[in-house]
């Protein structure tokens, strides 16, 4: 069937139906690790194709531009694969030990909107692809009668109020399972819970929602290091964890580069032969944003823009439409490299940009376009989790041409070709 004359009565392909999964319950994670990467965008129609459909066929691949514009794939940057590749060895060079012991723990650190958690969960579901292909060897099938669920990876959100009793909730829904009523009951049933389940790996997100200034919050933090004696790698995520008071109490082991946690000093409350160890220990990697002072930060983020464009479906669009000219400086003074900004500035400036007819992107419409962050209900301020909007969008000053990308003409400083004899 040809793209410019699809039947009038197709199905909508591109429709969810239902809420979006709930990664933190099990099948929640399923359906997303199953689906994630799959999502098919709109066709690549010229205006004069575009102009050819009914009207009905115009407004549903209006709708699919749009979804597609906001479902974009997930980008590797280099700051994010730095992050994905640590954690992935880590997540494997543990899930294959076989002595028992403490399992060194990840933390993953940077600010509010800056991919850490869709990154983290990425390379969770990668590391999982692989576990269940090699692991269904070893697992016997399932027992008629019972609720047989292989769980490798868990993740979890900290709740905004952090308890000891709020964080085993938290995992026990993950799995599903009831919430026992004292505090030793509760952590019995999450000890039972990633042991029945075969979990490798437990995501803690919103880690700086501790402040540590109230005990629950010092007890839920001494919680989180016993849960690495249970042979799982706990990966522990946050806004600015240096500044947060986590660290307390912890040293860098000059050898291994690695912060050490010592045994709790106040006597491993939440179960006494927990506190066994020498120390825990945790590598901490950053999630930094886009860096525009040096040409392999300017090349990245130029690179990123090309990803970005690649996967826009707007009428009028032209070579290097996020690339050239002044538009990198203008992404750039929005954003200040945030990834998660500047996905919600394309977001915005696209819908305009259709509704408007203009069926391209340029500082003069994104001039009008507002980053709006969506629901932050679920986000805390109190732990840098919604970051600063930058007010100031005039273009940061570079010091050196550079070249547009996939070509060998160098740019002026405003990205324009120069002229003969200069």
């Amino acid at each position: 069937m040809d793209q410019t004359s699809p039947d009038e009565h197709a199905v909508v392909p591109f429709l969810r139906a239902g809420p979006p999964p709930d990664r933190t319950r099990w099948e929640g994670w399923q359906q997303w690790r199953k689906i994630r990467g799959a999502f098919a965008p709109a066709l690549r129609l010229s205006l004069a194709e575009y102009q050819s459909l009914s009207p009905r066929r115009r407004a549903l691949h209006d709708l699919h531009r749009t979804a597609t514009h906001v479902n974009m794939r997930l980008q590797e940057t280099p700051m994010s694969a730095r992050v994905a590749n640590l954690m992935r060895g880590r997540l494997q060079n543990n899930a294959v030990k076989f002595m028992p012991g403490t399992r060194d723990g990840l933390m993953i650190n940077g600010g509010g909107f800056q991919g850490k958690t869709e990154t983290a969960c990425d390379a969770a579901a990668s590391f999982e692809d692989v576990w269940r292909e090699v692991h269904h060897q070893l697992l016997p099938g399932p027992t008629p009668g019972t609720r047989d669920v292989f769980v490798p990876v868990a993740y979890c959100r900290l709740p905004v109020r952090a308890t000891p009793k709020g964080l085993c909730k938290a995992i026990l829904n993950v799995y599903g399972n009831p919430h026992p009523g004292t505090l030793d009951d509760l952590v019995r049933a999450v000890r039972d819970a990633i042991r029945d389940h075969h979990t490798t790996a437990l995501l803690i997100d919103d880690i700086t929602r501790l402040r540590l200034h109230r005990e629950d919050d010092q007890d839920t933090l001494d919680l989180i290091r016993e849960l690495m004696d249970l042979n799982v790698t706990l990966i522990l995520i946050g806004v600015d964890i240096p500044g947060s008071g986590l660290l307390r109490g912890a040293y860098v082991d000059q050898r291994t580069g690695q912060w050490v946690f010592p045994d709790n000093e106040r006597g491993g409350r939440h179960n006494a032969a927990a506190a066994t160890q020498t120390g825990r220990r945790f590598d901490m990697v950053e999630l930094d944003p886009f860096d525009y002072s040096t040409p392999a930060g300017i090349t990245a983020f130029l690179d990123h823009l090309a990803g970005i464009e690649d996967q826009l479906r707007l009428l009028r669009p032209f070579e290097g439409m996020l690339t050239t000219g002044e538009m990198p400086e203008y992404l750039f003074g929005r954003t200040r490299g945030v990834v998660g900004l500047l996905r919600r500035l394309i977001e915005d400036g696209c819908t305009e940009a259709i509704l408007t007819g203009e069926e391209r992107l340029t500082p003069e419409l994104l001039g009008k376009t507002t980053i709006h962050l969506g629901n932050l209900g679920g986000l805390d301020p109190g732990a840098g989790e919604v970051p600063d909007i930058p007010q100031n969008t005039a273009p940061p000053t570079k010091s050196k041409p550079r070249r547009r990308r996939g070509r060998n003409t160098v740019l002026d400083d405003r990205g324009n070709r120069p002229a003969a004899g200069d």
